[in-house]
């Protein structure tokens, strides 16, 4: 084991595995242990498989935001990644509850952004799908391409730059099928998105998938039916992401939108509408569902991390017992939520309604007759 990573009697042996050096890898549990201590947050995956480990029964019966769902709070896996830990505590109860637990990590709460070369044998795309937003000419010959490692070796080399398969600055993890995960590090106050690289939207090359925020990466030393995903010599580390690697994720669209201007108008006309429009003698009830719809939209001019589905939650709660209460119609206050939480987070409807139907629910058991001032 490398004398340079400090790494204690505790720590996972995965870090001295190479590809043929024949060492056997620590347990899940070692690895999980190893990752918090990097400050990776880590989740289960299914004994076996690549995906995580199931939901409890509630939380696969009702389907709701990982945001409001009280199992994480309480210490359970539910919800994949969105329950991902650095607490040691936790992982000890998870990984000795299921010792066959796969390890995944959280990449962006662990600020890591890995560049996930696969090598399927599958057709070659069409030009324009192959490097997305770099035009290829009808002369030029794609026959020699094949897989994942071409597509990312052909856009270095039209940057000029190091392949990245050939990186070794910084960790990189063989995969069962014969891919490569590439780790590296974000520079802070930098968040990046995930992709596919078979997307016909947001892509970074043919066969390279990006794993970033709002998705996970399965730890080096964890195995699945197809085998062990086995880190590589010489480094264990992950390097700070190449500047050139930087500028084409941001080309390819791999950066959020900037944060929306914050409105005018607090409160959407539409649901400011559907407030006065509950019947008369309710005022209270419309001046309490209006506090809580601004703090919804408020959001808008936030792009993340501004609590989104737990202010909307809350609303719709409060929304529910004014309507269990008989202070407010059940279409009114749901269309003044849904017009809300369009203003604050736009194309994201389906998922919105999910939290609004699932809050007012359980608002409406607790009637709410707030008094009548003015």
């Amino acid at each position: 084991m490398p004398p340079e990573l400090g790494i204690s009697g505790s720590d996972s042996s995965w870090l001295a595995m190479t590809e043929d050096d024949g060492h056997r890898p620590g347990t899940p549990l070692d690895t999980a242990l190893w990752c918090a201590e990097q400050g990776w947050p880590v989740h289960p995956l299914a004994p076996g498989r690549k995906t995580p480990a199931a939901n409890c029964t509630d939380c696969r019966d009702q389907p709701h935001s990982p945001q409001t769902c009280p199992c994480i709070s309480a210490g359970r896996w539910c919800h994949g990644f969105h329950a991902a830990t650095t607490d040691q505590s936790r992982i000890l109860d998870w990984w000795t509850e299921q010792p066959r637990f796969g390890v995944g990590v959280a990449c962006g709460p662990a600020g890591l952004v890995v560049i996930d070369v696969d090598a399927h044998p599958v057709p070659l795309p069409d030009p324009d799908r192959l490097l997305p937003g770099i035009h290829i000419p009808a002369s030029v010959t794609l026959e020699g391409l094949r897989h994942g490692f071409h597509s990312l070796a052909l856009l270095a080399a039209l940057r000029g730059a190091q392949d990245p398969s050939q990186d070794d600055t910084t960790l990189r993890v063989r995969t069962p099928s014969g891919g490569l995960h590439l780790w590296y590090t974000a520079q802070a106050g930098h968040t990046w998105r995930c992709s596919t690289g078979s997307s016909a939207g947001r892509a970074l090359a043919w066969q390279v998938d990006v794993r970033a925020h709002g998705g996970y990466i399965i730890a080096p030393g964890t195995t699945t039916a197809t085998g062990t995903y086995t880190a590589c010599r010489p480094v264990r580390r992950p390097a700070p992401l190449p500047g050139w690697l930087a500028a084409e994720l941001e080309r390819t669209g791999h950066r959020p939108a900037p944060p929306a201007p914050r409105s005018a108008t607090p409160v959407p006309s539409r649901a400011r509408a559907a407030v006065i429009a509950a019947r008369g003698g309710r005022d209270a009830a419309a001046r309490t569902l209006a506090t809580v719809l601004t703090a919804v939209t408020e959001c808008a001019a936030i792009a993340q991390g501004a609590g989104f589905s737990e202010k909307l939650n809350r609303a719709a709660f409060t929304a529910g017992g004014l309507v269990g209460a008989g202070r407010m119609n059940l279409a009114d206050a749901e269309s003044a939520l849904v017009a809300a939480a369009a203003h604050a987070r736009p194309g994201q409807e389906r998922r919105s309604l999910q939290i609004i139907r699932s809050g007012m629910s359980a608002g409406s058991r607790r009637p709410l007759n707030p008094g009548d001032r003015t």
